[in-house]
């Protein structure tokens, strides 16, 4: 199937046109960095973020009331995967100080059901756990089992016969999940993923995905420059800083803009990126292909025609393939989940922003540095 076949079109001739496009989408971005700046995930920021699986379809917004007061500060929640599935996020990894002897209290009371007034002492005491001793083995084991089957996190300290002493966990998710099983009483739940990340790693976390996005870039002009010319990988890796910048403006500008759909920076939205500039340098690298291949038969032909014939010929692939591409990505932004979305999301702006650079940007460059220093490019 070839579409535009005969195609003869003066894109450099609106190379002017797409600088001015491209100009104010990064005056945009730019704007949107310094108002409302980028929001981070869990994965970069540090928290908390707990998957809760129902037995039957929820009602989101009054999981949001109930997990709004609970002590936790700012809940975010969202669906997962579903009508049955819930994440909550929160900036918190342990349980806060004033939570605490709450959560103490709750522990006590359970204690009371199984043996009322029963001898027994706080030995132990963390931010995420609480350890008990009592008299013998026996109450130990029993009070460890009948909390356990309430729900609370609880084990015994030791394996030995003559252990006498009960840990409780009280983590976030399980602060979350006791709340929750008092107002969720007919819809029974189990908690699916709880992921912690402290600031430290996820700064280091953050660190490491700039690299990686610099290293992709470095790594790219190396292997253009020994491809094609220096010139051609400057316009190739300049592109992908033209489409990465202006992808990460549009997340912040269109952050919290667009219901149901989070466009938080974290791990997954890294790894869209990645993939959009792979995507955009093999467009790339198919345009320049095809003007090398001009210039060699063409050799007396002006650069402007040999690059806009060059495009033109290549459209029909280009075409084709974005469009392919951006069918399969929004059949994933559709039905792929609460968690794939802005990673779909991405994907599919940065298709049709890889494309238009390929054509507007790397290959404009090529022609500019071509007129400005008048230098004849050969190969």
């Amino acid at each position: 199937m070839r579409i535009f076949e005969n195609l003869k079109f003066d894109f450099l001739g609106k190379r002017k046109i797409a600088y001015t496009i491209s100009a104010a989408l990064f005056a945009i971005g730019i704007i949107s960095v310094i108002v409302k700046g980028f929001h981070f995930g869990v994965d970069f920021k540090g928290g908390s973020e707990i998957v809760l699986q129902f037995e039957n379809p929820v009602d989101i917004t009054k999981i949001r009331a109930d997990v709004d007061d609970i002590g936790l500060g700012n809940i975010e929640v969202v669906t997962f995967g579903g009508e049955t599935g819930v994440m909550i996020r929160t900036e918190e990894q342990v349980i806060p100080a004033d939570i605490f002897p709450v959560v103490v209290r709750r522990i006590e009371n359970a204690i009371d059901k199984v043996y009322q007034d029963v001898p027994r002492q706080i030995v132990d005491s963390t931010t995420s756990s609480v350890t008990y001793s009592f008299e013998n083995p026996d109450t130990t084991n029993q009070v460890v089992d009948a909390l356990f089957a309430a729900g609370f996190q609880s084990g015994s300290v030791s394996e030995e016969p003559d252990n006498t002493q009960m840990i409780v966990r009280v983590g976030i998710a399980d602060w979350i999940e006791e709340n929750l099983r008092d107002k969720e009483t007919g819809n029974p739940f189990i908690v699916l993923q709880e992921i912690r990340v402290g600031p430290k790693i996820g700064e280091e976390l953050k660190q490491d995905a700039l690299l990686a996005m610099i290293f992709a870039l470095i790594a790219i002009l190396i292997y253009l420059g020994f491809r094609f010319k220096f010139i051609f990988a400057f316009g190739a890796v300049a592109a992908l800083f033209h489409d990465v910048l202006i992808t990460l403006g549009l997340f912040a500008a269109l952050y919290g803009l667009i219901p149901g759909l989070n466009l938080e920076i974290d791990v997954t939205i890294v790894a869209a990126f990645l993939t959009l500039i792979g995507y955009s340098i093999n467009d790339t690298v198919v345009n320049f292909d095809r003007i090398r291949e001009n210039i060699k038969i063409h050799k007396t032909r002006p650069i402007k025609d040999i690059i806009n014939t060059s495009i033109s010929q290549t459209m029909s692939r280009t075409i084709l393939t974005s469009s392919t591409t951006l069918l399969a990505v929004l059949v994933l932004l559709i039905f792929g989940g609460e968690v794939l979305k802005a990673f779909a999301f991405t994907l599919i702006f940065g298709t049709i922003i890889g494309t238009y650079s390929s054509i507007f940007v790397a290959s404009t460059l090529v022609y500019e540095y071509a007129t400005k220093y008048k230098k004849k490019v050969e190969f």
